[in-house]
């Protein structure tokens, strides 16, 4: 089996350019696209003894199903031109499958919720506009070789066994042979259509550190790949630092954070309050990882919200003002006070109380920074809250911010109909 194992990719090129002759053009695509291996998997004694091997063409699990029934037709096309290859070399018996690639996925019951084609879409092209060069300060086959075994990887060019050497040929020695994205569409890393952990593990790889070592430039490029994934449930959060630097990994998020952080972004967005953006994006990426970094910036989310409205409608703030002192000048100018509610008004003592208790909740937001968020020492036998905790307060926070953002804008609202 030699001759096979030491040649087997002149074999399968011949092969390639015998589909292609006869213009069987997908087959030969499945052909250079797979992963391929070859097993010893029988043995007939007859005449002399025949041993029979059989050639499993991997593919990517979203290509393999994207072939349907014409599976039969193409594996019996590859595998007549092969063995019309191989005949002048063995008197093995040869046999062709195309199969799904096997590989470990020990998250897979986590991931099983998808990246949408058109999510990758967006990201790439947002990318392209963006001129983000995909591998930082990497070349490309070192940046691969983080994610991708290439050695094992087939070949577009028949001159280099395998896509390292492929990659490098016409990527780092000619790098004008390629378009620079051409990794986002290339079948054998299959980005728009891989699991969804292999791309989310692509992405996180993109604003690596080691990649990307500039910090403003990788949380950027992190907020627009997140403002795309939120769609499908999907976010970059930050799992650890390397040298200071955040490192993100890909996770689901959560129904409940992801509503409240919604909420606040979409003020933030109405209040077009750049601050408060990056305070949600803090505070989006530390619910699950850092509560107390999340429950102390919810804190200063609604401090900011506070001083933001308060600016747009022309009132000083000192600063000195502490959050309840920002609250209270805030519920006054937008009228939020019970008073303003006649008790004639059905529901009208419910209504005060939800006002007095909003009031309220940002004093406790505010003490609960205090005593579990961040920005203060602890002694040694500090045990900080939970992350259901810093949801919990998250969710407080986005309540109070997105109420009177709505109020705010509809007295702008009101007042502007006034003037007319």
């Amino acid at each position: 089996m030699s001759y096979m194992s030491e040649r087997y990719e002149d074999y399968l090129a011949t092969t390639s350019e015998l589909l292609i002759a006869e213009n069987m053009v997908e087959a030969a695509e499945v052909l250079r696209t797979s992963m391929p291996k070859v097993e010893e998997t029988g043995y007939d004694n007859w005449n002399g003894g025949t041993r029979i091997w059989t050639v499993y063409l991997q593919l990517e699990p979203s290509v393999y199903s994207q072939l349907g029934t014409s599976r039969e037709s193409l594996t019996e096309q590859i595998a007549n031109r092969l063995k019309s290859v191989l005949e002048p070399f063995s008197e093995d018996w040869f046999s062709v499958k195309i199969v799904p690639i096997v590989r470990p996925r020990p998250d897979w019951r986590e991931t099983g919720k998808g990246v949408s084609r058109a999510t990758r879409q967006n990201i790439f092209d947002g990318m392209r506009i963006e001129k983000v060069v995909w591998n930082g300060r990497l070349d490309e086959v070192e940046f691969l070789e983080r994610l991708y075994d290439l050695k094992s990887m087939p070949s577009h060019d028949s001159r280099y066994a395998d896509a390292a050497r492929d990659i490098w040929q016409h990527r780092v020695n000619n790098p004008t042979d390629w378009d620079d994205d051409w990794i986002y569409g290339d079948a054998r890393f299959n980005l728009l259509h891989c699991p969804a952990h292999e791309f989310l593990r692509f992405l996180s790889e993109v604003v690596h550190p080691v990649v990307r070592p500039d910090r403003n430039d990788c949380l950027k490029l992190v907020q627009q790949i997140n403002d795309q994934l939120r769609a499908d449930g999907w976010h970059l959060i930050e799992d650890e630092k390397i040298a200071g630097r955040p490192r993100f990994v890909g996770r689901p998020l959560r129904d409940s954070g992801h509503r409240s952080v919604s909420r606040a972004r979409s003020a933030a967005d109405a209040l077009d309050a750049g601050w408060m953006q990056k305070e949600i994006e803090r505070l989006e990426n530390a619910v699950e990882r850092d509560p107390a970094l999340a429950i102390g910036t919810a804190k200063e989310l609604v401090e900011t919200c506070c001083k933001t409205i308060l600016g747009k409608l022309g009132v000083a703030v000192s600063r000195s003002d502490d959050l309840p002192r920002l609250t209270k000048a805030l519920a006054k100018e937008l009228k939020l006070v019970p008073e303003g509610i006649s008790d004639a008004a059905r529901g009208a003592n419910a209504i005060k109380l939800i006002l007095q208790n909003l009031s309220a909740m940002t004093q406790n937001i505010a003490e609960l920074r205090g005593l579990y968020g961040s920005g203060h020492g602890r002694d040694g036998k500090y045990r900080g809250l939970e992350a259901r905790h810093a949801r919990l307060a998250v969710g407080a926070a986005a309540a109070f911010i997105d109420f009177v953002t709505a109020t705010y804008q509809r007295r702008t609202s009101d007042s502007d109909v006034e003037k007319r």
